[in-house]
């Protein structure tokens, strides 16, 4: 196992090369630099660049140089000083930005992921165990229901709900007073106060996404023969489903690790929008849509670097859970 974390270790660093490439070129790839968005957003609030200051602000910010040249500045300055470049639209230092949306980015999704997972694993269960009963039937029209309505649509409702009928303030993780102020128990609070909306309306459509995969791997593992065999010896109907049918329908949800964790920085983009959340979804929107490719290229590369690392546990993860799978 050692050995095949190793090799797995040492192929990230040539993927990351190719993958950092490529994102940098296709961000490029569209016409036109971040000058060109700029200039064009104040055209249209009315306010005209002429060609000699775009041609200044393309200097600056170093659009003029070669595709080759920008992409080696920047890996490079990745690589050797741990610096991501300066965002054109905020000026500011790439990684102060980053960051200082990850923490609340990591809590609201590691708050949904452990809301869906308590939720779903053991509904999966009882549905499949009960398969064609009332409760079955009740759990797969939830979980229709759940898939088919829209992130974004529930959001809005539920944001009218907290409203009307709570009188609590939406929009944001804080409330205004708030917002600026500096990190103590009562801003916890009311952190905690305002998460509970976001995290349910994103847990919603994960939720009946895992239950209707839970449902279907526990009713492939309960007509096994070892589950015929387990349940001949006398052992009991809980110990039998936990040890046995439970452990091995879960290699699936296990093996999406690698593309949840890169979903701490995609996922949700349009609910954080609709919903003003100050986490990494709309940032990256932004960056892409104004084309500042030092801002966007850092999140993509991050969002690799997230799906390396979590195909990777996801794999470690299976091999301690099913004793049928080993890395030779």
């Amino acid at each position: 196992m050692l050995a095949y974390i190793l090799r797995r270790l040492v192929w990230m660093v040539p993927s990351l090369v190719a993958v950092s490439f490529l994102a940098f070129f296709l961000i490029q790839l569209p016409p036109g630099d971040y000058v060109t968005t700029y200039v064009a957003t104040l055209a249209a609030s009315n306010e005209i660049v002429d060609q000699r200051t775009a041609q200044e602000l393309r200097e600056r910010f170093g659009l003029e140089q070669p595709f080759i040249v920008q992409y080696w500045k920047w890996i490079t300055g990745i690589l050797l000083r741990g610096d991501f470049g300066l965002s054109f639209e905020w000026q500011q230092p790439v990684s102060g930005l980053i960051w200082e949306r990850m923490g609340l980015t990591l809590l609201l999704t590691s708050s949904t992921l452990a809301m869906t997972w308590a939720i779903a694993l053991p509904i999966g269960v009882l549905s499949a165990v009960r398969q064609y009963s009332l409760l079955d039937y009740l759990f797969t029209f939830i979980a229709f229901l759940g898939l088919a309505i829209p992130g974004f649509l529930l959001a809005l409702v539920l944001m009218y709900v907290a409203v009307v009928h709570f009188g609590q303030e939406v929009g944001g993780l804080f409330s205004e007073a708030y917002q600026t102020a500096p990190w103590s128990f009562d801003k916890f609070l009311d952190l905690l106060a305002h998460l509970w909306v976001p995290v349910v309306i994103l847990a919603v459509n994960g939720t009946a996404g895992l239950v209707r995969v839970m449902r279907a791997n526990m009713l492939d593992e309960l007509h096994r023969p070892y589950v015929t065999t387990a349940r001949a010896k006398g052992l009991s109907e809980i110990r039998l489903l936990i040890k046995y049918p439970v452990r091995l329908a879960i290699n699936p949800l296990i093996s999406t690790i690698g593309w949840m964790l890169p979903q701490l920085i995609s996922g949700a983009t349009i609910v954080a929008v609709v919903m003003s959340l100050p986490i990494a979804g709309p940032l990256l929107l932004q960056a892409l849509l104004s084309q500042d490719m030092y801002l966007a290229g850092a999140f993509l590369l991050l969002m690799c670097t997230l799906t390396l690392v979590g195909m990777l546990l996801s794999d470690i993860l299976l091999a301690l859970v099913d004793p049928r799978i080993r890395y030779d």
